[in-house]
Protein backbone atom coordinates (compact mmCIF):
# COMPACT_ATOMS: atom_id res chain seq x y z
CA UNK A 1 0.00 0.00 0.00
CA UNK A 2 1.47 3.61 -0.83
CA UNK A 3 2.21 5.71 1.85
CA UNK A 4 2.92 9.20 2.18
CA UNK A 5 4.66 11.05 4.83
CA UNK A 6 3.77 14.78 5.38
CA UNK A 7 6.52 16.66 7.56
CA UNK A 8 6.48 20.14 9.13
CA UNK A 9 9.35 22.36 7.96
CA UNK A 10 12.15 22.58 10.76
CA UNK A 11 12.06 25.87 12.86
CA UNK A 12 12.19 29.11 11.06
CA UNK A 13 13.10 32.42 12.14
CA UNK A 14 10.32 33.82 13.98
CA UNK A 15 10.39 37.35 14.78
CA UNK A 16 13.51 38.29 12.49
CA UNK A 17 13.62 40.36 9.49
CA UNK A 18 13.54 37.04 7.42
CA UNK A 19 11.19 34.31 8.92
CA UNK A 20 11.46 31.93 6.54
CA UNK A 21 15.79 31.28 7.08
CA UNK A 22 16.17 27.66 9.54
CA UNK A 23 17.35 28.51 12.84
CA UNK A 24 19.83 26.95 14.08
CA UNK A 25 17.59 24.99 16.13
CA UNK A 26 15.81 23.69 12.74
CA UNK A 27 19.16 22.92 11.62
CA UNK A 28 19.44 20.01 14.32
CA UNK A 29 15.77 19.45 14.26
CA UNK A 30 16.55 18.71 10.22
CA UNK A 31 19.44 16.47 11.49
CA UNK A 32 17.29 14.81 13.52
CA UNK A 33 14.67 13.76 11.50
CA UNK A 34 17.19 12.45 8.55
CA UNK A 35 18.22 10.27 11.15
CA UNK A 36 15.23 9.20 12.83
CA UNK A 37 14.18 8.25 8.80
CA UNK A 38 17.55 6.67 8.58
CA UNK A 39 16.87 4.35 12.03
CA UNK A 40 13.28 3.76 10.72
CA UNK A 41 14.53 2.28 7.57
CA UNK A 42 12.67 4.69 5.32
CA UNK A 43 13.44 4.40 1.63
CA UNK A 44 11.45 7.06 -0.02
CA UNK A 45 10.52 6.91 -4.09
CA UNK A 46 9.86 10.73 -4.05
CA UNK A 47 10.49 13.62 -2.26
CA UNK A 48 8.17 16.78 -2.40
CA UNK A 49 8.73 20.04 -0.99
CA UNK A 50 6.91 23.40 -1.39
CA UNK A 51 9.10 26.37 -2.99
CA UNK A 52 9.28 28.70 0.36
CA UNK A 53 13.04 28.27 1.52
CA UNK A 54 12.45 26.76 5.23
CA UNK A 55 10.77 23.95 3.17
CA UNK A 56 13.26 23.36 1.19
CA UNK A 57 16.44 23.72 3.60
CA UNK A 58 14.31 21.15 5.67
CA UNK A 59 13.58 18.70 2.17
CA UNK A 60 16.96 19.24 0.59
CA UNK A 61 18.83 16.89 3.62
CA UNK A 62 16.06 14.12 3.70
CA UNK A 63 16.73 14.11 -0.49
CA UNK A 64 20.06 13.88 -0.12
CA UNK A 65 20.01 10.95 2.57
CA UNK A 66 17.55 8.77 0.51
CA UNK A 67 19.46 9.16 -2.89
CA UNK A 68 16.06 10.78 -4.17
CA UNK A 69 15.88 14.33 -6.72
CA UNK A 70 14.09 16.73 -4.74
CA UNK A 71 10.98 17.81 -6.35
CA UNK A 72 9.41 21.50 -5.54
CA UNK A 73 5.92 21.76 -5.77
CA UNK A 74 4.58 25.46 -5.00
CA UNK A 75 1.14 23.99 -4.39
CA UNK A 76 2.71 22.74 -0.94
CA UNK A 77 3.46 26.51 0.16
CA UNK A 78 1.43 27.65 3.28
CA UNK A 79 -0.79 30.38 3.16
CA UNK A 80 0.48 33.93 3.50
CA UNK A 81 0.11 34.75 7.22
CA UNK A 82 0.50 38.47 7.33
CA UNK A 83 -2.31 39.22 3.96
CA UNK A 84 -4.74 36.61 6.23
CA UNK A 85 -3.98 38.97 8.97
CA UNK A 86 -4.53 42.37 7.10
CA UNK A 87 -7.92 41.37 6.39
CA UNK A 88 -9.15 39.44 9.00
CA UNK A 89 -7.57 41.29 12.22
CA UNK A 90 -7.30 44.30 13.45
CA UNK A 91 -3.98 43.90 14.64
CA UNK A 92 -0.46 44.61 12.42
CA UNK A 93 1.61 41.11 13.47
CA UNK A 94 3.08 38.49 11.08
CA UNK A 95 6.02 35.90 11.22
CA UNK A 96 8.66 38.38 10.69
CA UNK A 97 9.60 41.71 12.70
CA UNK A 98 8.14 44.56 10.36
CA UNK A 99 8.49 48.20 10.83
CA UNK A 100 5.46 49.27 13.10
CA UNK A 101 4.88 45.80 14.17
CA UNK A 102 4.02 45.44 18.06
CA UNK A 103 6.52 43.27 19.39
CA UNK A 104 4.45 39.71 20.33
CA UNK A 105 5.64 37.03 21.75
CA UNK A 106 4.89 33.27 19.78
CA UNK A 107 1.93 33.03 22.00
CA UNK A 108 0.20 36.13 21.57
CA UNK A 109 0.78 35.70 18.03
CA UNK A 110 -0.58 32.28 18.00
CA UNK A 111 -3.86 33.86 19.33
CA UNK A 112 -4.38 36.39 16.77
CA UNK A 113 -3.23 34.51 13.86
CA UNK A 114 -6.00 31.64 15.13
CA UNK A 115 -9.02 34.53 15.25
CA UNK A 116 -7.61 35.30 11.73
CA UNK A 117 -8.10 32.21 10.19
CA UNK A 118 -11.28 31.68 11.65
CA UNK A 119 -12.23 34.89 10.34
CA UNK A 120 -10.46 33.75 6.75
CA UNK A 121 -12.54 30.54 6.61
CA UNK A 122 -15.42 31.39 7.98
CA UNK A 123 -15.39 34.66 4.90
CA UNK A 124 -15.00 31.68 2.23
CA UNK A 125 -14.85 33.13 -1.55
CA UNK A 126 -16.05 36.92 0.42
CA UNK A 127 -12.50 37.08 2.00
CA UNK A 128 -10.98 40.47 0.70
CA UNK A 129 -7.24 37.96 0.64
CA UNK A 130 -5.18 37.66 -2.33
CA UNK A 131 -5.84 33.38 -1.18
CA UNK A 132 -8.98 32.97 -0.24
CA UNK A 133 -10.15 30.02 1.96
CA UNK A 134 -11.76 28.02 -0.94
CA UNK A 135 -8.52 28.62 -3.34
CA UNK A 136 -6.07 27.02 -0.54
CA UNK A 137 -7.81 24.18 0.08
CA UNK A 138 -8.25 23.61 -3.47
CA UNK A 139 -4.54 23.82 -4.05
CA UNK A 140 -3.24 22.18 -1.25
CA UNK A 141 -6.00 18.91 -1.81
CA UNK A 142 -5.13 18.82 -5.57
CA UNK A 143 -1.44 18.50 -4.60
CA UNK A 144 -2.48 15.84 -2.06
CA UNK A 145 -4.54 14.12 -4.97
CA UNK A 146 -1.75 14.22 -7.83
CA UNK A 147 0.98 13.16 -5.49
CA UNK A 148 -1.09 10.01 -4.13
CA UNK A 149 -2.21 8.96 -7.92
CA UNK A 150 1.65 8.75 -8.77
CA UNK A 151 2.75 6.31 -6.20
CA UNK A 152 2.66 2.78 -7.05
CA UNK A 153 2.10 0.00 -5.13
CA UNK A 154 4.84 -0.65 -2.02
CA UNK A 155 6.19 2.94 -2.80
CA UNK A 156 6.26 6.16 -0.19
CA UNK A 157 7.08 9.73 -0.96
CA UNK A 158 8.14 12.40 1.44
CA UNK A 159 6.32 15.91 1.45
CA UNK A 160 7.88 19.07 3.34
CA UNK A 161 5.31 21.72 3.45
CA UNK A 162 4.09 23.90 6.72
CA UNK A 163 1.79 23.32 9.32
CA UNK A 164 -1.43 24.90 8.33
CA UNK A 165 -1.38 23.12 5.14
CA UNK A 166 -0.78 19.74 7.44
CA UNK A 167 -3.46 20.98 9.33
CA UNK A 168 -5.64 21.79 6.82
CA UNK A 169 -5.35 17.98 5.17
CA UNK A 170 -5.52 16.03 8.66
CA UNK A 171 -8.65 17.64 9.43
CA UNK A 172 -10.19 17.47 5.65
CA UNK A 173 -9.19 13.44 5.83
CA UNK A 174 -10.99 12.55 9.64
CA UNK A 175 -13.99 14.65 7.90
CA UNK A 176 -13.36 17.19 10.77
CA UNK A 177 -15.04 21.10 9.99
CA UNK A 178 -12.24 23.49 8.22
CA UNK A 179 -12.17 25.43 11.44
CA UNK A 180 -10.69 22.58 12.94
CA UNK A 181 -7.02 23.21 11.08
CA UNK A 182 -6.72 26.06 14.11
CA UNK A 183 -6.37 23.13 16.63
CA UNK A 184 -3.86 21.10 14.68
CA UNK A 185 -2.13 23.52 13.54
CA UNK A 186 -1.76 25.25 17.45
CA UNK A 187 0.13 22.07 18.84
CA UNK A 188 1.64 20.97 14.91
CA UNK A 189 5.67 20.38 16.06
CA UNK A 190 8.72 21.19 13.65
CA UNK A 191 9.67 18.58 11.61
CA UNK A 192 6.45 16.23 13.05
CA UNK A 193 5.22 14.03 11.12
CA UNK A 194 1.86 12.55 9.73
CA UNK A 195 1.71 9.81 8.01
CA UNK A 196 -1.11 8.99 5.17
CA UNK A 197 -1.96 5.47 3.38
CA UNK A 198 -2.89 5.41 0.21
CA UNK A 199 -5.63 2.44 -0.64
CA UNK A 200 -8.59 1.57 -2.71
CA UNK A 201 -10.94 3.49 -0.71
CA UNK A 202 -8.94 6.58 -0.69
CA UNK A 203 -6.32 8.20 1.63
CA UNK A 204 -6.48 7.95 4.85
CA UNK A 205 -4.96 9.37 7.90
CA UNK A 206 -3.09 6.82 10.24
CA UNK A 207 -1.15 8.86 12.70
CA UNK A 208 -0.58 12.82 12.83
CA UNK A 209 2.46 14.92 14.57
CA UNK A 210 4.97 12.18 15.07
CA UNK A 211 8.50 13.44 17.04
CA UNK A 212 9.99 10.43 18.20
CA UNK A 213 12.77 11.57 16.53
CA UNK A 214 13.70 14.60 18.21
CA UNK A 215 12.12 12.79 21.87
CA UNK A 216 15.64 10.59 20.90
CA UNK A 217 17.99 13.15 19.72
CA UNK A 218 16.87 16.07 22.38
CA UNK A 219 13.77 16.95 23.88
CA UNK A 220 15.00 20.80 23.64
CA UNK A 221 14.40 20.36 20.07
CA UNK A 222 10.65 20.16 20.30
CA UNK A 223 9.01 23.68 19.28
CA UNK A 224 5.76 24.80 18.14
CA UNK A 225 6.83 27.67 16.29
Amino acid sequence: MPSILLIRHAQASFGSADYDVLSDTGHAQTAALVAGLERRGIRADQVVSGGLRRQRDTAEPCASAVAVPLQIDERWDEYEDRDILTHHSEVAAGLEHLPGDAPLSSRAFQEILNQALAGWIEAGERSHSQETWDQFSTRTQGALSDLAGSLGKGQTALVISSGGVIAALCAALMGLPPTALIAFNHVSINTGIAKLTVGRGGITLVSSNEHAHLEEADPRLITYR
